[in-house]
């Protein structure tokens, strides 16, 4: 409750900064809604996210709760938002707040819950209502920063500026030592965490050396005046459409005079400290560091999120466990950013944490086992872009959740956030690859259908009968039949057509010493590809109207699917023109195939003469043509013949296969789902049929 209501207070009162109601609506940044919004929106999110939660059902003002639910956060710098708001008025949003403040208290007093507090728990949404005020604590204070003074006042806290300043330090590179790490922290964790922080990462961290300082203005002063904002060779080429569109010569918090420079902090302007560490994005960290490397000859970089972790092992404490705060953190300090000499830690490094974010080398991506928070399930996958990176350590504002070692945070590299850097000499970093989901819905119901688990948010519950209840998985079924057939015969090698998302292969790899998978769709095979070579596949299905869900599958969560990942080759191909190379199999399965052919004779008449005598072909289809697909002169059956009888798709495949295959073992039907949302899909039978080649006499 104490946390709470502090923290309430605490964010209102930054708002005590603005002269009058005017400056609630000036947009300091083009690429942010103004003020007005970030006042009321951390309000909204409590009733938001408690009626997400159905932990209440009644709303205090629907209309707010909508207009101030949703920032901007997330776009580029070059797509401004040019729609029109009809923001509401301060006093409104004040008495607003003061009623979400009556509501949430009364919540907390009457909630039945008990310890420990976890995910599950409805106070778990109170403390995410908690953490998000306070990270926005720290956005409205950059807003502020951004403002012309004549919008701001002082103010008896946040008013109170570090006054120290003197010559800034040569900088020097220390030596790290490396070493293993493993990052990421458990479901028992006894501290409030985002989505991103649980599960692990294992990483061997190599030596490196890392900068004694962060860096401080004096020292990027020599980056400015090397004319590096005007030299396109140091940016990236993100970085120099930034520079271009931004028209930017300087850092942000620069003013530039006839003189020289005056540096803007929270509520003033001031003589340049050029001790303090200078504030800039990701796009012009980076620029300083290949300049660096320029100049140096070295390899000098921003670290990665494993090499920040290893700094950071030289600093024992950590919030809330301190006395005092190691480093300018966590409002124990000065209301601005201070001398980069101030905060000594052990190994002769200064501002291991707190003064200014440290930008990273790391897009911040999931650690193994992520999970979604259902309540908040896009705090994190929007920025699992590979154009977000993480910055550690915190600023001077950083509070609760934000002056943790495990919280983890990402902005788009053109985002300002009271964030500088420490730069390293390490081994040159190669590309990052990112594990990004999978939104195409035509190829992530496929997926699902493969991976997802058979639980109530895949549609199964809706049936009841014998012939659906309990099936695991139609991939496997097939797979597994496939092999019952098999028995005694030879698993050399096999080939799966229209493997789709791949469950199949893996599964008869199991038992044959390869398995070629092809699929028509080039789009579709990558997603089996992917989960080969990295293990992991990220995708979304809907879960109602626009509503996602968002999923991962792991291969190391399969029985025996990473120990015969190798045996597979995955590849584009049309099942109708075969390449030569798809030949001497002791099996073909073509589960689901026929119906989608656009010429199903050819495939059958082809694939024959693929095949070892002896060898089987396992065919699985629904029989369900459609002319749009294969032509009507293309059927194999489901017609009505010259002779007017009854010509079945069974018929049309005995005379294509003969005289070479005879079928064995009885017909059976197979029953299968295909999920369209939570709630909604479509139940088919499909008929499985074996033909074994005929041994030559």
């Amino acid at each position: 409750m104490s946390y709470f209501h502090k923290t309430f207070s605490l964010y209102e009162s930054i708002f005590e900064c603005l002269k009058r109601d005017e400056a609630f609506y000036i947009r300091a940044n083009p690429l942010r809604h103004p003020l007005i919004f970030y006042y009321g929106h951390t309000a909204v999110f409590f009733i938001n996210k408690l009626n997400v939660a159905q932990c209440i059902t009644e709303r205090i003002d629907p209309r707010l709760e909508s207009t101030l639910a949703i920032g901007v956060d997330e776009m580029s710098w070059d797509d401004l938002d040019e729609r029109h708001y009809q923001w509401p008025r301060v006093a409104a949003v004040k008495a607003y707040r003061d009623q979400v403040r009556n509501r949430v208290d009364r919540f907390i007093r009457e909630v039945d819950f008990s310890m420990p507090i976890d995910w599950e728990s409805p106070l778990w949404v109170i403390l995410m209502g908690i953490e998000h005020e306070r990270i926005h604590l720290e956005t409205t204070s950059v807003l502020i920063r951004e403002l012309p003074l004549k919008w701001v006042r002082s103010h008896p806290v946040w008013g109170n500026r570090c006054r120290e300043t003197g010559p800034a330090p040569q900088n020097e590179l220390l030596p790290v030592e490396g070493g293993p790490l493993v990052l990421g922290k458990n479901r028992d964790n006894a501290f409030y965490g985002w989505d991103n922080e649980y599960g692990q990462q294992a990483f061997d961290v190599k030596p490196f050396k890392a900068s004694r300082y962060l860096v401080s203005n004096q020292e990027f002063l020599a980056f400015v005046t090397d004319e590096g904002y005007q030299h396109q060779r140091h940016w990236t080429e993100e970085g120099w459409a930034w520079v271009q569109f931004r028209r930017a010569e300087h850092p942000v918090f620069w003013v530039k005079m006839d003189e020289g420079f005056r540096y803007r902090t929270l509520l003033a302007e001031i003589d340049m400290p050029w001790d303090w560490p200078v504030d800039i994005n990701y796009l012009e960290a980076k620029a300083f560091c290949n300049w660096k490397s320029e100049k140096t000859g070295k390899v000098i970089r921003m670290p990665t999120e494993a090499e920040w972790h290893k700094l950071r092992e030289r600093e024992a404490s950590d919030q809330p466990d301190w006395e005092r705060a190691p480093g300018n953190i966590n409002l124990e300090g000065d209301m601005s950013a201070c001398p980069v000499t101030r905060h000594e830690c052990a190994g002769g490094f200064f501002d291991l944490i707190g003064n200014v974010w440290q930008w990273t080398e790391t897009p911040i991506d999931g650690f193994d086992g992520f999970a979604v928070h259902p309540i908040y399930d896009d705090f994190s996958t929007p920025t699992f872009d590979g154009k977000h990176n993480v910055f550690k350590g915190g600023c001077w504002i950083s509070t609760g959740n934000y002056a943790i070692k495990d919280s983890r945070y990402a902005f788009r590299r053109h985002f300002f956030q009271h964030a500088g850097l420490r730069y390293v000499e390490g081994e040159r970093l190669p590309d990052a690859e990112m594990k990004i989901y999978e939104t195409d819905l035509s190829i992530t119901s496929s997926i699902e259908a493969h991976y997802g688990r058979n639980d109530d948010r895949n549609g199964e519950h809706l049936f009841r009968g014998e012939a659906l209840a309990g099936r695991s998985n139609f991939s496997v079924v097939c797979a597994q039949a496939c092999l019952e057939h098999v028995q005694d015969r030879k698993t050399r090698r096999a080939l799966d057509v229209g493997c789709a998302a791949g469950r199949s292969a893996f599964e008869l790899a199991a038992r044959f010493d390869h398995v070629d998978a092809i699929d028509f769709s080039a789009r579709l095979i990558a997603a089996p590809s992917h989960l080969q070579e990295t293990g992991v596949q990220r995708y979304v299905v809907r879960d109602e109207g626009e509503l996602l869900i968002f999923k991962e599958v792991r291969l190391r969560d399969f029985k025996h699917y990473e120990a015969v990942k190798d045996k597979i080759s995955f590849m584009q191909a049309d099942a109708c023109n075969l390449s030569e190379k798809f030949s001497d199999y002791d099996l073909v399965f073509a589960g689901n195939v026929l119906e989608h052919l656009y010429d199903p004779v050819q495939f059958l008449c082809q694939i024959k003469n693929r095949i070892h005598p002896g060898g089987l072909l396992i065919l699985v289809s629904t029989y369900n043509w459609q002319a749009h697909i294969t032509p009507r002169e293309k059927w194999l059956g489901g017609f009505k013949a010259a002779t007017g009888e009854s010509f079945t798709t069974l018929d049309g495949i005995r005379e294509a296969l003969l005289p070479e295959f005879e079928r064995i073992g009885a017909l059976c039907d197979l029953p299968f789902w295909e999920r369209h949302s939570s709630r909604d899909g479509r139940c088919g039978v499909a008929q499985m049929s074996v033909w074994e080649r005929k041994k030559r006499r």
